[in-house]
């Protein structure tokens, strides 16, 4: 079967990774990259395939089956739009729209014409993530309780300079940029978020944007959960620092991103380290959990997340993150935003 041909647009840090995984695919092949900046001729030839400054020059001269939209965040809406009209498949990476009304027009227009539109939330291809999920499901905790989890990392210095100083201004900070992973992940262990409440800091950058928020959640089941996040601690507890699928990172392997708490037992994420009671007659703080530590299987979710858009490509599979799944994940990171900015509780629609 011949390999099906993925266009990139945007060749910058993550376009480059999409880039990466397309050419080692044994299913996929890199058709062209469209980047109108000064490195993509470089990027272009060393891949041996054509460049073009922008969709519609290369839907016009070579159209690909499919297209990775990895641009800068304003472009997400239009470009998918574009790969809408010309019937092109197309994986846009997140946020699906840089505002909630953008990427509403965005996946309206998809589901109306019956588009293949996928949502680069990349972690809902990490086969901890499906573990997670599935012991869970399994109701070997109980029903859920509450969830902790964390993001608490340090960004260097260069990753606020220019040309990337856009990061210390509005839109630019970790909610948006780190958090909407963290509200895919919660949402597919422990369920719909259905309000949020949060505290931001600028306190240790100072820039325009925070550094560190501590927001409170709860689901439609009931359960409750608490989440720090920071980009100015020196932590390793993050899903980059402990899940080990990006060698990039420094890791960790005795620390969690997550603790899932249900009725009957926990779950510490990515550890897999599983505490449960016996049985409902034995459930006391003064008596011992049983403890296993849960055996995993590893491998890099971009990786996944490629071959899973060519499968969808083919028609051989439904889109894993649709449309509608990035914008709730993108409703969830606008309110705890504006919950922070208010100090108010906000709810958050589930439609």
């Amino acid at each position: 079967m011949a390999k099906v041909r993925i266009a990139v647009a945007g060749a910058g840090s993550i376009g480059l990774r999409h880039i990466e995984e397309i050419v080692a695919s044994p299913n996929c092949a890199l058709a062209s990259i469209v980047d109108p900046g000064p490195k993509a001729p470089e990027i272009a030839a060393k891949h041996r395939v054509a460049l073009y400054k922008s969709l519609a020059e290369c839907f016009a001269k070579d159209r690909p089956e499919g297209a990775v939209i990895a641009s800068p965040n304003a472009m997400h809406v239009e470009q998918g739009l574009e790969c809408i009209a010309a019937g092109v498949p197309c994986l846009v990476e997140k946020p699906v729209g840089h505002t909630l009304e953008e990427g509403m027009r965005l996946v309206e227009a998809a589901e109306k014409s019956r588009h293949k539109l996928l949502v680069g939330h990349h972690r809902r291809h990490s086969p901890i993530l499906h573990k997670a999920v599935e012991i869970v499901q399994s109701g070997v905790l109980g029903p859920i309780v509450g969830v902790i989890g964390s993001a608490v990392f340090y960004k260097p210095a260069g990753y606020h300079e220019p040309p990337y100083e856009w990061r210390r201004r509005r839109g630019g900070g970790p909610i948006l940029i780190n958090m909407v992973h963290e509200v895919g992940n919660l949402r597919s262990m422990v369920g719909e978020i259905v309000a949020v409440q949060g505290f931001a800091s600028n306190a240790t950058r100072k820039f325009e944007v925070e550094d560190t928020v501590a927001i409170n959640l709860r689901f439609a089941s009931g359960a409750l959960g608490t989440f720090l996040l920071s980009d100015t601690a020196a932590s390793p507890r993050s899903w980059e620092q402990t899940s080990r699928e990006n060698r990039d990172y420094a890791t960790y392997e005795d620390e969690d991103a997550y603790v899932i708490m249900g009725t009957m037992g926990s779950l510490a994420v990515p550890t897999m380290r599983l505490r449960t009671y016996a049985s409902e007659g034995d459930r006391s703080w003064y008596k011992p959990f049983e403890s296993q530590t849960l055996p995993l299987t590893r491998a890099d979710p971009l990786a996944r997340q490629i071959e899973h858009f060519g499968k969808v490509i083919r028609g051989e599979e439904e889109p894993l993150v649709t449309g509608r799944d990035g914008l709730m994940n993108l409703r969830v990171v606008e309110a705890i935003s504006e919950a922070t900015r208010t100090g108010r509780i906000v709810d958050i629609a589930l439609n």
